[in-house]
């Protein structure tokens, strides 16, 4: 697979997630487009540390600095897609009933 059609790809995605990400506000769907999106984070991480790892330039990031900065908001793009979505409350609420 070629690399550009990965990064158009995976671009896409973000984009669609972020959009169903505001478009939907009714639980429990909202928790499971959070869930979806936080797990998208967590898949496309390895790819981040292979660019920074690589230092492959792309989409701004041109130095090993802003490579390695970027690791460190990954984790807050899954935390803040399961906060936003109210993911682990709503599925805990869901199982106890």
């Amino acid at each position: 697979v070629d690399v550009d059609t990965v990064v158009l790809v995976s671009g896409a995605a973000e984009i669609a997630l972020g959009a169903a990400n505001l478009a939907v506000w009714k639980q429990p769907a909202r928790a499971w487009i959070g869930g979806t999106t936080a797990a998208f984070f967590i898949i496309i991480f390895p790819g981040n540390i292979a660019q920074f790892v690589e230092a492959k330039d792309g989409f701004g990031l041109d130095t090993d600095q802003k490579r390695f900065a970027r690791l460190f908001f990954q984790p807050l793009l899954v935390a803040g897609a399961l906060a936003g979505g109210k993911t682990v409350k709503t599925l805990r609420d869901h199982r106890r009933k």
